[in-house]
């Protein structure tokens, strides 16, 4: 093996795929790239990492609600042009695009052009480290869509793609909670 500068090793573990997480501050609604997205247990509680930094934190932090929206490859250049500038300065919304369809239980929108929505509630924020801890309260998933392959930020501007799917439930069985 040959070393890794330790500054690097983030770029080996990936916590899921590329999302966009949409807010709405009471005015507008906005929208950013989030490339650490962590399930928490077999529940729908995830965990998310942003900051004060970023122009949807004071949504998030102040609403305490949000939707998590999964694309797929065929998004590849929205997902980096939503990342690389801010909704302080532009409605990303029309930048992009982006259909907006009404939530359920939040204010932020859904985005129609994605895999799948999740409504999300804040539950804890974790300051020190910019993690926000959400609660999902509903999840939509659109079965016609032709791409379905999930983005993976590597963490140095390359992506990995969702390939084959290997089931092996069965040989899990016993090992899965029930319902899963």
């Amino acid at each position: 093996m040959k070393e890794l500068p330790l500054s690097r090793a983030f770029t080996l573990i990936e916590p899921g795929p590329v999302t966009l997480v949409t807010t709405h501050d009471g005015a507008r609604d906005n929208v950013m790239t989030i490339t650490w997205t962590m399930v928490m247990d077999f529940t729908p509680r995830f965990a998310i990492t942003t900051g004060p930094w970023n122009h949807s934190w004071t949504a998030l932090s102040e609403t305490g609600e949000c939707v998590i929206a999964i694309p797929t490859l065929d998004m590849i250049d929205t997902v980096i042009g939503i990342g690389t500038c801010s909704g302080a300065e532009v409605d990303k919304f029309q930048r992009f695009g982006l259909a907006r369809l009404p939530a359920t239980h939040v204010r932020a929108p859904l985005i129609r052009d994605c895999l799948a929505n999740i409504e999300c509630r804040v539950v804890d924020i974790v300051e020190r480290h910019g993690i926000v801890v959400l609660d999902g309260v509903a999840a939509w998933f659109d079965g016609n869509r032709t791409e379905t392959r999930t983005l993976h930020a590597v963490g140095d501007g390359t992506f990995v793609i969702d390939g084959d799917r290997l089931d092996r439930r069965e040989a899990m069985r016993s090992k899965l909670p029930d319902g899963i």
